[in-house]
């Protein structure tokens, strides 16, 4: 559903690339408390959080390579919107969609540049408030467990799909360059994007459900699952633990701390499903056009489309240039971008997990010492 350039008119684009700007700062400021208390009650530390945030950008990008067909000479494709805000949380979500969108637009050509805000504020705002929203009512109608995660994983990617595709037929009536009826971009858009809803519906379903099978801890949509540890005292023991040398009698004895579990290989596990896409499985992706192009081709809303900005990179149409094998060409392009989003994702997220502890510490570096008393 990546819109190209010449879709929409300035004056729209640039509206929505102001509540895409909006969208971001809101999220850079929640995704440091996400990132911080990701390490709560989980096992995780907080300082690993975010190379796993930057691995869920990447295994989206890779993931959104594998286009799977949807109808007689349509396809879809992965949004994220959804996955990524149940994994690492609704605004930690925006922002992962927004970078991989970024360097889709500007390495791969893939999304016009001035309309990188429509896209944002389409692809990564309205699919992961929408899912995000669902998700959370499910999960507190459902019976309280891992299966019901699943299930309302289903149920939000479903409808996050479909949301986006109201989202951009209301751009176009706001914006459209071509004079055709409303009512027929928006029976178009809304009845294949449904169609690729459950395709999205199933892979997200699928991760997450895969996520919470070995590691529950680091899925944030999970999180009121996840129960402290309790030492519990048998009736059988007849005495109780013995206090410590420097605890007294009347002190009650800490409960031992949740052993640290290693992320490490979840993340390789998650990296190698992400560069088995993009390398690998992406030269069997569906080549048909996307619900968004088909419509647009048969609704004639192309008629106006521009030339994108980056079309002559070496990277265009997740291809590298002057290489004439097709598959090695597509999985290079593959393997090139899940390390440049993984990169990027991991950067970002790095600098905000150290600005909110810097922000947290502060307070107390900055602290005057108590006045002595004579």
């Amino acid at each position: 559903m990546h819109v190209p350039d010449g879709f929409i008119n300035a004056p729209v684009s640039a509206a929505a690339g102001v509540v895409a700007a909006a969208a971001v700062a809101v999220s850079l400021r929640g995704a440091r408390r996400e990132l911080a208390g990701a390490g709560t009650g989980g096992g995780i530390g907080a300082d690993r959080t975010a190379p796993l945030a930057g691995l869920v950008a990447a295994f989206i990008f890779a993931v959104q390579m594998l286009n799977f067909p949807v109808a007689a000479g349509t396809s879809g494709h992965l949004l994220g919107g959804a996955l990524a805000a149940i994994l690492v949380g609704p605004y930690t979500g925006v922002l992962c969609v927004s970078v991989v969108l970024l360097m889709q637009g500007v390495l791969f050509a893939d999304g016009g540049l001035t309309a990188l805000g429509i896209n944002i504020s389409d692809m990564a705002l309205t699919t992961t408030v929408v899912a995000y929203g669902v998700f959370r009512l499910l999960v507190k109608v459902l019976p309280r467990s891992r299966r019901s995660i699943t299930v309302a994983s289903f149920a939000a990617a479903l409808l996050s799909v479909p949301a986006a595709a109201v989202c951009f037929t209301a751009l176009y009536a706001l914006g459209g360059t071509t004079d055709v009826p409303i009512g027929k971009v928006f029976t178009a858009m809304v009845g294949v994007h449904v169609l690729i809803g459950i395709g999205e519906a199933v892979i997200t379903a699928l991760t997450v459900g895969a996520v919470i099978a070995v590691r529950p801890d680091l899925v944030h949509g999970a999180r009121d699952l996840a129960r402290p540890l309790q030492l519990r005292t048998s009736p059988l023991a007849g005495t109780a633990p013995a206090a410590a040398p420097d605890q007294t009698a009347d002190e009650p004895t800490p409960a031992p701390a949740t052993p640290r579990r290693s992320t490490r290989p979840l993340w390789l596990a998650g990296l190698a499903a992400a560069l088995l896409c993009a390398g690998g499985l992406s030269y069997y992706a569906s080549s048909s056009p996307d619900g968004l192009e088909k419509v647009a081709h048969d609704k004639g809303l192309d008629a106006k489309t521009e030339a994108h900005a980056t079309a002559d990179s070496p990277l265009a149409d997740y291809s590298v240039k002057d290489i004439a094998n097709p598959r090695l060409a597509g999985g290079l392009a593959g393997v090139i971008g899940v390390a440049a989003t993984l990169a990027v994702g991991t950067g970002v997220f790095v600098v905000l997990r150290r600005r909110k502890a810097a922000a947290d510490a502060a307070p107390a570096v900055d602290a005057p010492a108590p006045a002595e008393q004579g």
